[in-house]
């Protein structure tokens, strides 16, 4: 599923027009990255949480010529589906 197609299903279903539909993702999305680029977790009950994860430092190999590099220590997000969206899949197999 793509944005667009995301923002018409949600425009369908909460009786929006699609402009409203993709004014509200868009503030959701921004919400999001904010707080987690922040440091913060967010937690949707049911669905799933949002973090920030260090990684640490670590020694690679270049993949064209085998030399090993250093990978600096670095901040990644991370997302950790919640019980209800994990029954979810499991249901659709």
């Amino acid at each position: 599923m793509t944005r667009s197609e995301l923002i018409l299903e949600v425009a369908q279903r909460a009786d929006l027009t699609p402009r409203d539909a993709d004014k509200i993702l868009r503030i959701i999305t921004d919400i999001i990255k904010e707080r987690v680029a922040a440091g913060e977790k967010i937690t949707i009950s049911g669905f799933g949480t949002f973090e920030r994860r260090r990684r640490k430092a670590t020694v690679a190999r270049n993949p064209k010529t085998h030399e090993p590099m250093r990978i600096a220590e670095q901040y990644v997000a991370a997302f950790r589906a919640g019980s209800g969206l994990k029954e979810a899949v499991k249901v659709s197999e």
